[in-house]
């Protein structure tokens, strides 16, 4: 087959074929009656081998080295490509990323794309400092997105950057709850920590929505960070983690305050109580549960704690009997009062 031929059929050019032939990578084993090259069977299969190799990534030398060298193998060669491609994806994925945080700002002309720009730079400056001037630096006429700045506070751990972050997510207006939200159900737990903290700082029913899912987080923080924040806002479903914060001992303190909020409602204090009757049954051979327990019964309104406590100040634990029947007291004075 003429190298014409080879070119229609095989879709390599003939100039690339002669280049193939020059580097001996490919060379024609036949001549016809006038002296042109012709390429058997075996020649065009070597062709196919050497596009394959090509596609994966490798350099003619290297394609060379790989079909001549009996020994040559090429698990170290193609784990070398993977991490050049890996790394190359990653550099095409930052690009994508920022251009679609300049799309996103809808700049009115290239002052804006270069503000965009300007800022994609500084927030992802390795100095703690450079990043927090450049959130708090004066943002001229141009809106920072609020997905950029929700993917900057997801990977920021630095608390006072992470803050300046959070700042400005709030006066950036837009949909701040649902650029972050997605944090919540992120396989790291630093970014579920970082994305919780966040919308706790936000309000509404998105933002609500996206506590409640963190309340079945495995993680002890999130699920703290979720139920504080719904309790406070007097969300009932963070009933079962507070109680269970004031078990583990877990920010027990506040938990317990926001159980007492909640408890004013008649509709959810029946059911905090017999949440921590329940567990002062459950730990009976733990004085520092039980105590902790006992406090937070003080938390609730002196009606429903009262005879409770009465009852607790002739526990077998005297610790407990004595934490028990001192508050107890105090909680008769603030009746009385």
């Amino acid at each position: 087959m003429l190298i014409g031929e080879v070119a229609d059929r095989s879709g390599v050019s003939a100039r690339m074929l002669r280049h193939y032939d020059s580097l001996g990578l490919v060379r024609p084993t036949g001549r016809t009656v006038g002296g042109y090259r012709e390429y058997s069977a075996e020649d065009i299969r070597r062709i196919f081998h050497v596009e394959s190799l090509r596609s994966l990534g490798l350099s003619l030398r290297q394609i060379g080295r790989a079909l001549e060298d009996p020994a040559f193998t090429p698990s170290e060669l193609v784990g070398d490509l993977i991490r050049r491609t890996e790394d190359r994806l990653e550099r095409e994925q930052e690009l994508l990323e920022r251009l679609r945080a300049v799309d996103a700002s809808a700049p009115s002309g290239w002052q804006g794309v270069l503000r965009i720009v300007e800022l994609l730079h500084g927030l992802t400056s390795p100095s703690a400092a450079r990043r927090q001037q450049t959130i708090l630096a004066p943002a001229e006429d141009t809106p920072v997105p609020a997905e950029l700045l929700a993917e900057a506070i997801l990977a920021e751990s630095d608390p006072n950057v992470a803050g300046a972050l959070r700042w400005a997510l709030a006066r950036a207006g837009g949909d701040g709850v649902a650029s972050v939200a997605s944090g919540v159900y992120s396989d790291d737990v630093d970014i579920r920590r970082r994305a919780v903290l966040t919308i706790a700082e936000m309000s509404g029913d998105e933002a609500d929505a996206a506590l409640a899912d963190a309340l079945e987080d495995p993680d002890t923080t999130v699920r703290g960070h979720a139920a504080l924040t719904l309790g406070t806002r007097g969300v009932a479903a963070a009933v079962p983690v507070l109680v269970g914060m004031v078990v583990e001992g877990t920010k027990d303190v506040e938990a317990a305050e926001v159980l007492g909020t909640l408890s004013l409602d008649p509709g959810c204090a029946g059911r905090i109580m017999s949440a921590l009757v329940d567990e002062l049954a459950a730990h009976t051979a733990d004085s520092g549960v039980r105590i902790r327990l006992v406090q937070a019964l003080a938390e609730l309104p002196p009606t429903i704690a009262r005879d409770v406590l009465r009852r607790l100040a002739d526990d077998d634990d005297r610790a407990v009997a004595l934490v028990a029947s001192a508050l107890a007291g105090v909680l008769e004075e603030r009746s009385d009062g």
